[in-house]
């Protein structure tokens, strides 16, 4: 952990990074922390209510409703539940972009990369079609029909992905959802002013809402995106700003739909448009990844390894990346593309395009993204690209800090390439895990803050406790990026964890923490969960298991922990989800919800305090099943 000696940034766990963006002549989300340190109370407690003109209100001692009534109890339940909607919504869009861009994908007969995932799907499914193009475009359709049900109507693939003990507990609460679009709206209709008061039913649709986003907008987004670009394969990367190769033409990309970007990947490499960068006077492009997009390319990286350069950081790395002079042009088409680059893009003349609108930025160029103008929008963005390089290139001096990151990062880790690597089957997992060998698993997963004692601190410094205590990591999200980034998804990170976690990582030639890749990966944990709890014949809050998304940012955050609460599994969060202003909401999700659903948020902000909680739930779990 490190933090500047001479100016006030906040800290990080990535001492490189820290150090470079130290030197800076630029403003980065690393320096505003220090003017936004004093945080409302009102809205931290989240009893705060700003959403009709009698406000806004807030809850105090002296003033226990708003002006129409409303207690804290009804005002932090349907913030919280305002919030899952507007995450879960994010996920939708891009499982539902996914999936128009596989039906497209069928219908055109392009090349389907992941026959293997479509053929698992389509058994799932109950698709008989022996035409592979014609079973890409049933089963986009299936899923695009179950996506645009109404509310009434319960989705049919929910049935079939999900887990039967799961999917009883599910039907037994009434959370079993509807169409995921309809389930969003409804969602946001029941917050709005002077309708729900009741908290419970609020939280009773948060999890509902987890329930189809984790299926949907996480599991089949990463399964759909396999049969297009690619299985993920394990395999040793760089990582880091060190990714990054001056004598390309740099391409930055951000978001969380990979498959838009696939067409422009594939033509990068082809000789006529390397041709044309070497006409500019570079070798050719390059992708640099950064944000969860990035991680998904680094997933798949064995199938791109002549365009993807690698992958540079997580959301809070972007502004000084594009601050080493090195990126030329930057692609957006989803969310943690910070509005901080903006500033940092003029500065270094580099050009901004976001393909989907959904993600505009201020001095950003649309140019909206289609299937069928996949050619010329890939041209345009080839074209605009050899231009920005050749005007800003001779103006700007690069900066590469070489000391960042490393070239020994795990990558490519899936529910499927796992179980591949272990000979085809979890019976090694579960015997280790059985033996003590492995106490227990640990998904340290999603978003990077600035809050939570710094950039990537928390998570950085509850993994390297957790793998101390012999429990190993599977990481998916901007966790990920910042784990690699400090060497804990490298081989050599097996000498941080305990004696007999080090032993398993040394035979097997493997780092204690398993980078799973982008946050839509969550869903791949729980394939891993689910698998697992079938191996064993038990109901997945049986297993030693547990969560902890220790830096949250975003609303979308909080959807993907209605669904491990969903699941059954203890989620930690380091700081509250504004929620802390209402006894009942929090009495709720912290205790009440162990005798629902099985799960349990944990909330502490404390690095050893968390682990000894999370330990002590493994432990809980492994004596329930019989184990020492």
């Amino acid at each position: 952990m490190s933090s500047c000696s001479n100016c006030n940034l906040c800290q990080s766990a990535d001492s490189a990074l820290i150090n470079f963006i130290s030197e800076l002549d630029v403003e980065t989300s690393h320096h505003r922390v220090e003017s936004q340190k004093v945080k409302c109370k009102f809205g931290s407690e989240g009893v705060c209510c700003r959403i009709c003109a009698n406000g806004p209100c807030k809850i105090t001692p002296k003033s226990p409703r708003g002006v129409c009534g409303a207690t804290a109890d009804t005002i932090v339940a349907r913030n919280f539940l305002r919030s899952v909607s507007a995450g879960s919504g994010c996920y939708i869009h891009v499982v539902e972009n996914t999936a128009l861009n596989l039906k497209a994908f069928g219908e055109k007969k392009e090349k389907i990369k992941g026959a293997d995932t479509l053929n698992r799907l389509a058994e799932i499914f109950n698709i008989e079609e022996e035409d592979v193009h014609k079973k890409a475009v049933i089963l986009a359709d299936k899923v695009l029909a179950d996506l645009y049900k109404p509310r009434y109507d319960k989705m049919e693939l929910v049935q079939k992905m999900g887990y039967k003990p799961r999917l009883d507990k599910w039907a037994e609460l009434n959370i079993l959802p509807g169409g995921a679009k309809s389930e969003v709206f409804d969602g946001v209709v029941k917050t709005s002013t002077n309708l729900n008061s009741d908290p419970v039913d609020m939280l009773l649709s948060s999890l509902r809402l987890g329930v189809s986003t984790g299926i949907y907008g996480l599991t089949l987004t990463n399964l759909l995106n396999d049969i297009m670009l690619g299985e993920p394969k394990i395999r040793a990367a760089k990582v880091g700003f060190k990714v990054v190769d001056k004598d390309y033409i740099n391409i930055m990309i951000t978001g969380h739909q990979h498959s838009l970007i696939a067409h422009l990947q594939d033509r990068l490499i082809d000789k006529d448009i390397v041709e044309k960068a070497k006409a500019t006077g570079a070798k050719g492009f390059k992708l640099v990844g950064c944000t969860c997009v990035g991680q998904d390319l680094q997933l798949r990286g064995e199938h791109y390894e002549e365009v993807f350069s690698g992958h540079a950081g997580n959301n809070f790395t972007s502004e000084a990346l594009i601050a080493t002079g090195a990126i030329d042009i930057i692609l957006s088409e989803f969310n943690c593309t910070l509005p901080g680059i903006e500033p940092i893009s003029d500065k270094f003349k580099v050009k901004q395009i976001c393909i989907d609108n959904i993600a505009k930025k201020g001095n950003a160029e649309h140019v909206a993204y289609s299937f069928e103008e996949r050619e010329n929008i890939t041209n345009y963005i080839i074209d605009a690209a050899l231009n920005t390089y050749k005007e800003r290139r001779p103006d700007v001096k690069i900066n590469i800090p070489e000391n960042h990151g490393n070239d020994t990062t795990i990558t490519g880790v899936s529910e499927t390439s796992l179980r591949e690597f272990l000979g085809g089957t979890w019976k090694p997992l579960v015997d280790l895990i059985a033996a003590g060998k492995i106490k227990g698993v640990a998904g340290v997963v999603g978003c990077s803050n600035l809050m939570a004692k710094g950039h990537d601190v928390f998570t950085v410094e509850l993994t390297k406790e957790l793998i101390k205590r012999d429990i190993i990591v599977l990481s998916a999200g901007c966790s990920s990026g910042g784990l690699e980034n400090v060497g804990l998804m490298s081989p050599e990170a097996a000498e941080l964890a305990g004696d007999n976690l080090k032993e398993v990582c040394k035979s097997l030639g493997i780092p204690p923490v398993l980078n799973f890749g982008p946050c839509l990966a969550i869903g791949r944990l729980e394939i891993v969960a689910t698998e697992l709890a079938e191996f064993l014949g038990i109901d997945i809050p049986q297993l030693p298991l547990v969560l902890s998304a220790p830096q949250w940012l975003e609303e979308q955050a909080l959807a993907d922990g209605a669904f491990g609460l969903a699941l059954g599994l203890p989620l930690h969060l380091a700081i509250p989800p504004f929620i802390t202003g209402s006894e009942l909401v929090t009495k709720v999700l912290t205790e009440d919800l162990k005798n629902l659903t099985g799960g349990q948020l944990i909330l502490e902000d404390d690095v050893m305090k968390t682990a000894d909680i999370l330990e002590g739930i493994v432990l809980e779990k492994r004596q329930g099943l019989g184990l020492k």
